[in-house]
């Protein structure tokens, strides 16, 4: 075993300070705002379900079978609310910290292939991309399918490193197989389908077949298989419906079909890439060119040989096969029929890598450019902040929407003077300082967008409804939602609701249990009559009819939104 020398362990040292105040900055605000529809309550209420069962194979969201997704995300959620309690910043937790973990293996991976400055200024991109940091602090399923990803390329490009020893490229090898075995879990074989098609494109376009003998593909497929398929056997034995909707509805229908209804033309990624890449998006055609043009790495010289690089005339290319990954990736979700702006997220990764190399060789003046650009749209931002006032609506009014022009205006100030500054210090060379600084402002930016966004959680959220509604509630009461379902309203009050006359995405699991629905509202009526005591939520307009019908209710809770009733006692 190499034991790392003196002036490694200094830099290790040194490093705990900045990987502390990084962890504080990136997992200090989880629980500052409330979850808000759908995604974050859909994948929150989920894991809670399990948790209140004790089902964690079968997952359901309002009781009914929802099969969109693999587990893996729901397990770990469900398992950090076991151990912590359901809270905002535990339903977060899962994609906060595949996230960060994300940071540190792209300053890791940087640091083996490249060099160190390399990698950490990979690190410093990544970290600071304003949609990489921003779903990182969203909970959807992506950061967890883009971690699983990155970790498979990864291990992938460092088991065919040159200086690799057979015993370490095979140990990198299954650790690559086992990672895509856990994205697979995540989100599905799309995990697979992109992995296997970057290697054969890249084998073809770069005419280099030598990372095909380096799969160890028995064992590697023995470990995927191990690790993917019980799952779903398990799920497919108990529940055979599964097997239809989650592989042929779920993958191929989504991806062929506008069945979804996420429909967008084929250039809807560019501007995403373009907003998501911030503050790195203007170097992106220098970095795309210089991952196609790099020549190949060079291993170490022998002792005795003046620390000169050899050059290789042939073999594995990672800049040019990070390249392929990431325009792949992003041919795959353009051609698509369902299209949403976190599917190109296992992009960022990728595209951090190439950066950090770039950004270590970028000469001065290609830096005063770029961070000129930066300063120009900080500025512009601060500039265009208060007119998000005039975004204002019955549903989010002025108040509410000055609130959040006020922390729009307050970050993008931080990030004009972080940019401004960042430029100041590449005109006079010190580039290093230029490239951490602008991410450090970005990455505040981006950040007080996302919190600020908590002013807008009465008309996004159902957390004041809950407030209202949880001295009132007692267990077994009836709960019906009326022609809506609210997403984070189950996770609040910690219980699920009987859909009224409303289907969308759990019609699949009305389907299979239709004794959990109303199906009409006239049906819900003669119920609401019955019952000795209930509650129902539905919106303003539905509330105004059934009124007018002579259904007899109290308003037990209320929002922008929504109205909570309750049958008169």
């Amino acid at each position: 075993m190499i034991k790392p020398t003196s002036r490694q362990r200094g830099f290790a040292l040194a490093l705990l300070p900045i990987l502390l105040i990084m962890a504080l900055a990136w997992f200090g605000t989880l629980d500052y705002r409330k979850l808000v529809k759908p995604d974050e309550g859909r994948y929150a209420e989920i894991p809670r379900e399990m948790v209140a069962t004790g089902d964690w194979l079968t997952p359901r969201l309002n009781d009914l079978k929802y099969f969109e997704k693999p587990a893996l995300q729901y397990w770990a959620t469900a398992a950090a609310f076991e151990a912590f309690g359901a809270h905002e910043w535990t339903a977060r937790l899962w994609p906060a910290l595949t996230g960060f973990l994300g940071i540190l293996l792209a300053g890791y991976t940087g640091s083996r292939l490249f060099g160190r400055r390399e990698g950490t200024m990979a690190a410093a991109v990544l970290g600071s991309s304003v949609l990489y940091a921003a779903m990182a602090h969203i909970i959807t399923l992506d950061m967890g399918l883009s971690f699983f990803m990155q970790a498979a390329l990864s291990g992938f490009l460092l088991a065919n490193r040159p200086e690799a020893s057979p015993e370490e490229g095979r140990r990198w090898m299954l650790f690559t197989w086992a990672m895509v075995a856990l994205a697979t879990l995540t989100k599905g074989i799309v995990a697979p389908v992109l992995a296997g098609g970057t290697l054969v494109f890249y084998s073809l376009l770069a005419r280099d077949l030598s990372p095909w003998r380096r799969l160890h593909l028995i064992p590697g497929l023995a470990l995927f298989l191990a690790l993917a398929a019980p799952w779903f056997v398990a799920v497919t034995l108990k529940n055979p419906e599964f097997f239809h909707f989650f592989f042929i509805h779920e993958h191929f229908e989504r991806f062929l079909t506008k069945s979804h209804h996420r429909f967008q033309p084929w250039w809807f990624f560019l501007p995403i890439l373009a907003l998501g890449m911030l503050p790195w998006a203007s170097m992106l055609p220098q970095i795309l060119w210089s991952g196609w043009k790099s020549p190949l790495p060079s291993p170490p010289s022998p002792a005795g040989e003046g620390g000169e690089r050899r050059e290789p005339r042939h073999g594995f290319n990672p800049r040019r096969f990070l390249l392929v990954w990431s325009v792949l990736i992003f041919v795959f979700f353009s051609i698509s029929d369902s299209k949403l702006p976190s599917y190109v997220l296992p992009i960022f990764p990728a595209l951090a890598l190439l950066a950090g190399d770039w950004l270590a060789k970028a000469g001065r003046l290609s830096l005063v450019r770029h961070f000129s650009l930066v300063a120009i749209l900080a500025g512009a931002a601060l500039l265009a902040s208060p007119l998000v006032k005039m975004a204002a609506n019955p549903e989010q009014p002025l108040a509410m929407m000055a609130d959040y022009a006020r922390w729009l205006a307050a970050s993008s100030a931080i990030w004009f003077a972080g940019s401004a500054a960042a430029l100041a210090l590449a005109w006079r060379g010190r580039l290093g300082p230029a490239v951490y600084l602008a991410a450090v402002a970005t990455f505040v930016v981006g950040q007080g967008a996302l919190l600020g966004h908590e002013s807008l959680a009465a008309s996004n959220s159902a957390a004041s409804l809950a407030q209202q509604l949880r001295p009132q509630l007692t267990p077994g009461v009836p709960f019906y939602s009326v022609r809506t379902y609210e997403q984070t309203l189950p996770f609040y009050i910690q219980r699920t609701v009987t859909l009224v006359e409303f289907g969308d995405e759990l019609s699949f699991g009305i389907q299979q249990e239709p004794q959990k629905f109303v199906p009409t509202v006239k049906e819900f009526e003669a119920r609401w009559r019955a019952d000795k005591d209930a509650f129902a939520l539905m919106t303003p307009d539905t509330y105004a009819e059934l009124e007018k019908d002579g259904l007899p209710m109290t308003i037990a809770a209320r929002d922008l939104r929504r109205i909570v009733v309750r049958k008169p006692q």
